[in-house]
């Protein structure tokens, strides 16, 4: 724990909001636990896991216990309580962790979740609470419910040969800097840790 801990405070920058996607057809469960549990670790706040076919959001529960049982193997038992999120869903889960916020997202939480907030919003419209010139980021940012309470990632580590984040928060990730890794299977954390030192070294210019 502490070595996790001190790897965090010696990056020059630490991703607020990490996104883990995964491309390949196959996903590990235990192997996610471990990336989730390793951004726990060294202090990311906010973490979202998406895999293309939605397996993981359909059986979060299974995620869910994985994470458990890794978090009282790695961090031990002396974590705070956080909430557990499931994206468009009303019920939260409580499990052990230090702190941090996770949401499992699926395909219905990208492009499907702008239009379900175009559609509200020319709601607005027509009942007369908004007129047509009030849209802009900041709106459409507070209309969509994906992300609601998570800013927007920092990284995003996409796992998998396909060359394409496959519908990962298309609104969210304008700024976000990519890291393609081969697998998520067997992954070590020394592969996690090289990642985030990467995400530390890059000038990030923000389009300029």
């Amino acid at each position: 724990r502490q070595r996790w801990r001190a790897d965090g405070r010696a990056l020059q920058k630490l991703p607020v909001h990490m996104g883990l996607v995964v491309t390949e057809e196959e996903p590990s469960y235990a192997d996610m636990a471990s990336l989730v549990v390793w951004c726990m670790a060294v202090g990311i706040s906010y973490v979202s896991v998406y895999d293309h076919n939605g397996i993981f959001k359909r059986n979060n529960s299974r995620l869910m216990d994985e994470i458990l049982k890794q978090q009282q193997e790695l961090l031990g038992l002396d974590c705070s309580k956080y909430t557990v999120e499931f994206a468009n869903q009303d019920k939260a889960d409580q499990v052990l962790n230090c702190q941090s916020t996770l949401k499992v997202l699926s395909p219905e939480d990208g492009k499907a979740d702008i239009v379900k907030a175009a559609q509200n919003f020319c709601q607005l419209v027509a009942q007369q609470q908004r007129t047509y010139t009030d849209l802009d980021v900041n709106v459409l940012d507070n209309l969509l419910s994906s992300t609601n309470g998570f800013p927007d990632p920092d990284l995003v580590l996409k796992f998998g040969p396909v060359d394409s984040t496959l519908g990962f928060l298309p609104w969210h990730i304008r700024l976000t800097e990519i890291i393609s890794l081969p697998s998520h299977l067997n992954i070590s954390y020394e592969d996690f840790f090289s990642a985030l030192h990467h995400y530390a070294a890059c000038e990030q210019r923000w389009g300029k």
